[in-house]
């Protein structure tokens, strides 16, 4: 299979860890095909650790913990499916798994086989407890082929943090997505410490295997497993933009099934979602790189299908800033006759901007996102 625009879904683990359970995910299912976030584009609905018991069978398969999910993993996907979800589990490249259950290590062939007889569609696949002789390259390689080769299309989420340069050799594996950094919290430090993580890395992204910068912490509000400090409404804001602009696949990480009408409104913001989901998948590159840095402002660019252009401002400070750039410095200079019509995003506000593009104030931790199109002057 092939993924040309970055994966769109929900994962358990930032609000609910090892509490996970068969009602938990029907119930789950229910609220993303019922609440809009299906229609919007979150299709993928993904079990992350803690669903197995902790030994194999007796013909080296894992089995779901009966107590959790007391029909199997079957069934379940089976209910995800008639909601017109896909469905995803977790594994791990180790002997174990991050949290002590049954790794893939030696088993990547009967697990894969076990994922297409119970109808999985998305693997995640970690990075902890792995053999110390054993380079992550083949670790994600030998799953790789065994999903190729398992007569069902399983997207392969490769999770190795971005270890031993996985930058390198990820797309040699057949993964589709990978994870760039450790694990996000809910706090603004570590959404700011991820997006310039992403400055050194994302040439390496792009259509088949997308640079994945971990799960959204929208709407998580400093509750559930990775709940921290929580942030503001414009801080998820940023975060979500963020994210999108990057091409980082959008896994929903809070419970949905209560999110309130702010968070919704991030979630399923269509013109967002519209920048991550372009067809053409182009990065973003930076303007006026001389000017600002990432440990303040980042400034982008990113060409879309059709001849649009996405534009963020994003302020990673904790100061007010005026951002700036010359339309030259996106190939628009004042020789050339033409000028930008630019939206913004969040707002809807309509500017037309020739030769300079200035925002007067911008608070701290907040982000403008534009679509803008070339005009006459």
């Amino acid at each position: 299979m092939i993924v040309k625009t970055p994966p769109m879904g929900w994962n358990s683990w930032n609000t609910f860890g090892g509490n996970i359970n068969e009602e938990l995910i029907k119930t789950t299912a229910d609220t993303m095909a019922d609440s809009g976030l299906l229609d919007a584009g979150y299709e993928y609905l993904v079990i992350d650790d803690c669903w197995a018991l902790r030994e194999r069978d007796e013909n080296g398969r894992m089995v779901p913990d009966p107590a959790k999910f007391p029909n199997g993993m079957k069934a379940v996907a089976d209910y995800v499916h008639s909601k017109g979800l896909k469905f995803g589990m977790y594994s791990c490249s180790g002997v174990l798994t991050c949290a002590g259950y049954p790794g893939s290590f030696d088993h990547e062939y009967i697990d894969a086989d076990t994922f297409a007889s119970w109808g999985v569609d998305f693997l995640k696949y970690d990075y902890c407890f792995r053999p110390s002789l054993s380079p992550g390259h083949l670790l994600y390689k030998k799953m790789g082929n065994a999903l190729a080769n398992c007569g069902r299309d399983i997207l392969f989420s490769a999770c190795s943090w971005g270890g031993h340069e996985t930058h390198k050799w990820i797309k040699s594996t057949g993964a589709h997505m990978w994870r760039s950094t450790g694990d996000i919290v809910d706090s603004w430090a570590s959404i700011r410490d991820i997006t310039r993580h992403q400055l050194e890395i994302w040439d390496y992204n792009g259509q088949g295997c997308f640079n994945d910068m971990d799960m959204l912490v929208v709407g998580m509000n400093g509750k559930g497993n990775v709940g921290v400090t929580g942030c503001t409404y414009e801080e998820y804001k940023s975060h979500f933009s963020i994210w999108a602009f990057l091409n980082s696949p959008l896994m929903i990480g809070c419970d949905i099934r209560n999110m309130s009408d702010e968070t919704k409104s991030i979630l399923t913001n269509r013109d967002i979602i519209a920048i991550n989901q372009d067809p053409a998948a182009r990065q973003p590159y930076v303007i006026e790189p001389d000017a600002w840095h990432a440990d303040s402002v980042l400034v982008l660019a990113k060409p879309l299908e059709g001849g649009d252009m996405a534009i963020g401002f994003f302020n990673l400070s904790d100061n007010d800033i005026g951002p700036w750039f010359a339309l030259d410095s996106i190939g628009l200079g004042s020789a050339t006759g033409k000028a930008l019509e630019a939206t913004e995003l969040w707002t809807g506000e309509k500017v037309i901007k020739k030769d300079v593009f200035h925002i007067p104030r911008m608070a701290p931790h907040t982000c403008l996102v534009y679509r803008a199109k070339t005009i006459d002057a």
